[in-house]
């Protein structure tokens, strides 16, 4: 199944932020088998690794999350990836 990379950007409202992150991480736990991967970076924001059928799929996964329904994502990118090599790729 394809792999797609997802980046947020947070806003600048950490209040938020932390007041919506319980329910954002209850959200992306129950995604099950599509999230591969996801944790936040050192430049306020996150990135999420997923296996899905298509982007379209990742798409509506991505503005169901509570951190973009909340406004808390000021911007995100979203790219097919293709894993070649890396200590994980026979897990993928």
């Amino acid at each position: 199944m394809p792999h797609f990379v997802a980046t947020y950007a947070y806003t600048d409202d950490t209040a938020a932020r932390d007041a919506t992150r319980p329910e954002h991480r209850r959200y992306l736990a129950s995604l099950g088998e599509r999230l591969v991967l996801s944790g936040p970076t050192d430049a306020d924001g996150a990135v999420l690794v997923f296996e899905a059928g298509s982007a379209a799929e990742v798409e509506e996964i991505l503005d169901a999350d509570p951190f973009t329904r909340d406004g808390i994502v000021a911007a995100r990118t979203l790219v097919g990836w293709n894993p070649v090599l890396g200590r994980l790729h026979p897990q993928l």
